[in-house]
């Protein structure tokens, strides 16, 4: 795996767990600083030069270690990099210096026209030397390592070279980023297109996850759906135990962003999390005694 572009790591993010941290708790989190350990938030929102927005995220950012989430880089898309869009990514960061710089492995946008969705690739040779030029261009702009997050999805381009996970892994191996591991988006793919889950966990190298998403799904007409709008279920709870049991105890991030609810609901999600955080070091502990 390449070295790293620069001193800083792919993540200085605490092995605990967080939360996505979204406009209706911003108030409540910075009067009352809740016992969280870290706070994720989406890029593109603070693309400004001032205002009330940027100024309460450098009022968090001064209590808690916070990870930028990009979610328009479209880093597989075929018009190419958003040069703007980079730029303001690196402004925000060197405003920020947060503790983690991700991106997912999709594309949004086609011909100059973003579609607001971050649409699945095709797991070709083709798109995979594209996405690897991308995330070479990237941490080669910002000057450190990014991660990159799989995304669920609803349909396949077909054939495909190689299934997900191996594409998940090259992009790994051929640019030394990170990998942030959804693993909800690897239960709702795994559902949507009939593989095992565990499959896709054993392709993935053990050294490079650095992040993991937890989040909630609806189904719709058979077909899961990742729409960040419900708790975490029993089925992803089960598959994010295997995944600390093979990765270790990885930054943990719960995601809520349709029908939010309190910040407690939230908090009590990454309380759960934690919980399995902590049993995984306690039976990585015992192993090793």
């Amino acid at each position: 795996m390449p070295a790293p572009r620069s001193g800083i790591p792919a993540t200085a993010l605490p092995r605990r767990a967080g939360i996505g941290l979204r406009a209706p708790h911003f108030r409540q989190v910075r009067e009352e600083s809740p016992p969280v350990a870290w706070l994720e938030v989406h890029s593109e929102n603070y693309f400004v030069s001032g205002g009330a927005a940027l100024a309460a995220l450098e009022a968090v950012r001064r209590r808690y270690p916070v990870s930028l989430h990009g979610v328009g880089m479209s880093l597989g898309g075929a018009d190419g990099l958003d040069k703007d869009h980079l730029r303001r990514l690196k402004e925000l960061a060197e405003r920020i210096q947060p503790a983690a710089i991700s991106e997912h492995l999709c594309w949004s946008a086609i011909g100059g026209r973003w579609l607001n969705d971050l649409l699945p690739l095709p797991y070709t040779r083709e798109a995979l030397d594209r996405v690897c030029s991308n995330v070479d261009h990237i941490q080669e702009e910002l000057g450190r390592t990014i991660l990159v997050e799989n995304v669920s999805s609803y349909l396949r381009f077909l054939p495909e070279d190689m299934p997900e996970w191996v594409f998940v892994a090259a992009v790994a191996r051929r640019t030394g980023c990170g990998l942030l591991l959804d693993v909800n988006n690897i239960h709702v793919s795994a559902c949507n297109h009939r593989f095992d889950a565990g499959d896709f966990l054993a392709g993935i190298p053990t050294d490079a996850v650095a992040e993991i998403h937890l989040a909630g799904y609806e189904e719709v007409d058979g077909l899961l759906v990742d729409t960040h709008s419900r708790p975490v279920c029993s089925a992803v709870w089960e598959l994010y135990q295997k995944a600390l049991a093979r990765f270790g105890r990885i930054p943990t991030l719960i995601e809520w962003d349709q029908d939010i609810p309190a910040l407690d609901v939230l908090l009590a999600e990454a309380t759960k999390a934690q919980e399995y955080l902590d049993a995984a070091g306690e039976e990585r502990h015992a192993l090793a005694a």
